[in-house]
């Protein structure tokens, strides 16, 4: 008989989407490990809309910042100040806030453990062996192995997911990633704060100079500031870039708390599961969206269907059920996956059209249709036409008929 330790759900990663599965599994009274390796913050903007705040149930107190305008700055320099019109954007650090995702899920019944993912085998009777090691001693200088045994397992462990590959889901070794890199800066006090700061706006520049496909940002987080960037082009020096963003908006002199970088996957994985035992979730499975870059919402609803798909696979023993993350997911949000796809390939493409794209933000029918499919999470169709409008302005825009 073998005694080794067992659960219905290991769930290695323990960033949002990790955490959320874990925390929904545990609720529904599955045995849970949570693994998650420490000191692990990813680089991001930390901006989560109100959809995500009211379907989680995520605290006031978590907010540190409320930005309530998005500046969108072109290649010119010309720049156009959107409002967020009767509500605002929830920004968050991530280091508390994925913590408080992870207390959330052991509260819940899961068990946390640190340690890092090393592989996963099988025991003889089929079931998966997870093997990872965990570190002690100065500095963590001793690595002392362990293993527990998994009738489940959620991959939740990032970009180039380690899992995914162990695991042997199909196609995971052909997904592309691009780069970002942020830096967390002290922001600056009043009397020191450039003409033109705000602390309730987040300012997007689509230049060139500050990343050649993608744009680089300046959000705020209370007494701090997000300043990062990213890109595909290994050529382009993004630490360089974030250096010119903080001279360009007066923040050099600023002091820096953090740097990070990291990959971020460019799409959808076109598998999630192994079919038998194994699904992944969040960046692991390629749940970031185009162009905007946005990852926490849709990590946690990525965390969420992962759950539901383990769930039913531990109820049923159907192993068709771990596909149901994938198709739920992509149901849900293929389409704006999809669109804001075909926007990164062209209007980020060079700056003749990111000068154009930022022009095209100044139209009332634009902004609106934007934020209230952002804050909602879904392609607004309240205003058929708003969108016939659109259609006729976005192509004056594209045959250069229209002024910039």
């Amino acid at each position: 008989m073998n005694t080794q330790e067992t659960f219905d759900v290991v769930v290695i990663g323990g960033g949002p989407s990790g955490a959320t599965a874990a925390h929904e599994l545990a609720k529904q009274g599955h045995s849970v490990l949570l693994l998650d390796r420490g000191g692990r913050i990813k680089p991001c903007g930390g901006a989560i809309p109100p959809r995500l705040i009211q379907d989680f149930e995520i605290p006031d107190a978590l907010l540190v910042a409320k930005a309530r305008c998005a500046r969108m700055i072109a290649p010119s320099s010309k720049h156009v100040d959107i409002p967020i019109d009767n509500g605002f954007v929830g920004m968050v650090n991530r280091e508390a806030f994925d913590e408080w995702l992870r207390a959330r899920a052991e509260h819940a019944g899961a068990v946390r453990r640190t340690g890092n993912f090393d592989r996963l085998s099988r025991d003889s009777d089929g079931v998966s062996v997870v093997h990872y090691h965990v570190r002690e001693g100065k500095r963590g200088s001793e690595s002392l192995p362990a293993q527990v045994r998994a009738r489940s397992i959620i991959g939740a462990d990032g970009a180039r997911s380690g899992v995914a590959r162990q695991g042997c889901v199909p196609g995971a070794e052909r997904t592309r990633y691009v780069f970002a890199y942020h830096e967390i800066v002290r922001a600056p006090e009043s009397a020191q704060r450039p003409a033109d700061y705000d602390d309730a706006r987040c300012d997007v520049y689509y230049q060139g100079r500050f990343s050649p496909d993608f744009y680089g940002w300046v959000f705020p987080h209370g007494d701090t500031l997000s300043v990062g960037t990213g890109s595909a082009d290994k050529g382009f020096s993004l630490k360089s870039s974030v250096q010119r963003m903080r001279e360009t908006s007066g923040l050099a002199e600023a002091e820096t708390l953090r740097r990070e970088g990291a990959p971020i996957p460019m799409k959808p994985l076109p598998r999630w599961d192994n079919g038998r035992d194994l699904v992944l979730a969040g960046d692991a499975a390629g749940v970031v969206a185009p162009a905007s870059g946005e990852g926490i919402y849709y990590a946690m609803v990525g965390g969420q269907l992962a759950a539901e798909a383990v769930h039913a696979l531990l109820l049923t023993g159907d192993v068709k059920s771990l596909q149901l993350a994938r198709k739920r997911f992509m149901k849900l949000h293929g389409q704006v996956f999809w669109v804001l796809g075909i926007l990164q390939w062209f209007w980020y493409s060079s700056e003749k059209r990111r000068e154009r794209f930022v022009k095209i933000c100044e139209d009332r029918d634009v902004q609106q249709l934007t934020f209230d499919s952002y804050m909602n999470k879904r392609l607004t169709r309240k205003k058929p036409m708003a969108h016939v409008r659109i259609f006729f302005k976005d192509l004056s825009h594209l045959l250069g008929l229209a002024r910039v």
